[in-house]
Parts: structure tokens; sequence; C-alpha cells
């Protein structure tokens, strides 16, 4: 329990969000090792559009080693530097963080419908998924049915990758009429 709770926060400077984003997006990171300047080669890639200082950049490195969020694998005479499954669960994190709805100039007049039903041994998922979908400004209509006027079917599909769940237990459904929703409109700005 204790290790799961450590995967759900959130690396807190922006260097670690650098270096975690850097190697999610890029997937593998290679540096010559026959190189002597391994150490500033490395530093000057990562820290390309901020200005970090090298002992920061280098205790956060080091830190993310000891933790195995990043592994480095020496090949040939290369350097192979990546995220382990552990880095990648972390880096995933950020990425759900900072997701957000789209609006749209005009609103299309359709509602999605968020349904949930997620057992009880999900129960942290369960609450980290409807904890995230009023961050991203749902309404809950009932106990485990959140609506939304915009369309948000790519980022629920991300949140249900992130954190586990089948289309059995999280679906989307896309409804013209719900009856009387001006209520809703007035919540959500839409009223012209």
């Amino acid at each position: 329990m204790k290790k799961y709770k450590y995967y759900l926060r959130k690396p807190r400077s922006e260097i670690a969000k650098d270096i975690l984003w850097t190697l999610l997006l890029g997937g593998v990171f290679l540096v010559a090792a026959s190189s002597p300047s391994f150490g500033p080669s490395c530093w000057n890639a990562f820290s390309k559009r901020k200005n970090y200082p090298k002992r920061k950049f280098i205790d956060t490195f080091t830190r993310f080693l000891r933790k195995g969020l990043v592994v480095v694998v020496r090949e040939g005479h290369d350097l192979k530097i990546s995220l382990t499954p552990e880095g990648r669960k972390v880096a995933g994190f950020m990425q759900i963080d900072k997701l957000e709805i789209p609006k749209p100039r005009k609103w299309d007049r359709h509602w999605r419908l968020i349904l949930f039903d997620i057992a009880n041994p999900k129960t942290i998922h369960r609450n980290a998924f409807r904890a995230k979908l009023k961050d991203l400004g749902f309404r809950q209509l009932q106990k485990s049915a959140w609506i939304h006027p915009f369309n948000c079917t790519a980022e629920i599909e991300l949140l249900r990758d992130f954190f586990g769940l089948d289309e059995e237990e999280v679906r989307v459904v896309i409804a013209k009429n719900i009856g009387n929703d001006l209520e809703l409109q007035k919540h959500f700005r839409l009223l012209a």
C-alpha cells in the first residue's frame, strides 16, 4: 500500500518534471559513453529549455536512479537512459495532472455522461478517478454518474488507461436530451 501511494505523488521540482517528461516523450535517451564529458553532455541535453544548476540536475537524476525510476544501460559505446515501469507511472501522473478538456467556440448541444461502476477492491482508483472528474469540471448527476457538455472521450480514455480500468467499469455516453438541463446549462455557462 505504501509503495502505491508513492506512485501517486507528483515530483516537486521543475527539473524532476523536465527529466521525466523528456524520457517519457522521447522513450530512450542515448549518450556516448566513450565521451569523457558524459555528465555535462547529459546535463546539457536535459536542460536545454531551462537553465538548471548542474548540481541540482545531478542530485535529481541520482535520486531517480536510487528510487528505480530511471535505468542506465550500456550498449556498446553508448549509454541508454530510459524510464522504468515505476518511472512511467510517475511521469504518467504528471500527464494526468495537466489534463484539460478543451472548450469549443460553440457547444454541439450534446451532453457527455460518464458512468462508472468500479469494484470495492479498487476503492483508491475509484476515489482518484472521481477526484479527477471534479478537477476537470464535471458535474455530478448521481452517485456514479457525472456530466460535461464538451467532447472528453480522449481524456476519459487516458484516465481509464492510467487507472487500469476497462470499458465495463467506465463508460462514456453521449446524449442529446437529458430532460430539463437549464440548471446544467447555467452551471457550465452555455446560455447565450
